[in-house]
């Protein structure tokens, strides 16, 4: 598993993701005490250690699973203003009160893979396109200024 240098990575386990399973993944303390743990805790980890054995520093952040939009833009580094136009469009379930909007954390990752896919799949397919067509891509999707750019724009 990779960790990247100043790219956030969220985990969330949903209910059914929260069982132990006997004999399955287990933490084993230093005197060989074993507490078992989730297959995503696990996962979690993995990337922890991934990141720490190549020299980076890990901030853990623990998150509600109900944020405002500021905080879930925050959450997955995506402009606010540009979260806020995926929740105007309707891509993101807005739940609003007298304490302002919310959104599920779930729902924010969800929309977060679609965008990188989308993303990725534009970058793969971006050598093969003639110029015309590629600024008439751009002219038509969202703004994504905190976008990463694809490897070979650089």
């Amino acid at each position: 598993m990779d960790a990247m240098p100043g790219r956030p990575e969220v985990f969330l386990l949903e209910d059914d993701e929260r069982v132990v399973a006997p004999g399955g993944p287990a933490l084993i303390g230093p005197h060989g005490e074993r507490r078992e743990i989730p297959a995503k805790v696990y996962d979690v980890l993995r990337f922890v250690e991934a990141a720490l054995l190549q020299g980076l520093a890990v901030q853990v952040t623990p998150l509600r699973s109900e944020l405002t939009i500021d905080e879930a833009a925050d959450a997955i580094e995506m402009d606010r203003d540009e979260l806020r136009l995926y929740a105007s469009r309707g891509d993101l379930p807005i739940r609003s009160s007298e304490y302002g909007d919310r959104v599920r954390l779930a729902d924010v990752l969800a929309l977060n893979a679609r965008v990188n896919a989308e993303r990725d799949r534009r970058c793969r397919r971006w050598p093969t396109t003639t110029a015309p067509a590629r600024a008439a891509e751009i002219a038509r999707r969202p703004p994504r200024s905190s976008m990463p750019t694809c490897s070979w724009d650089n």
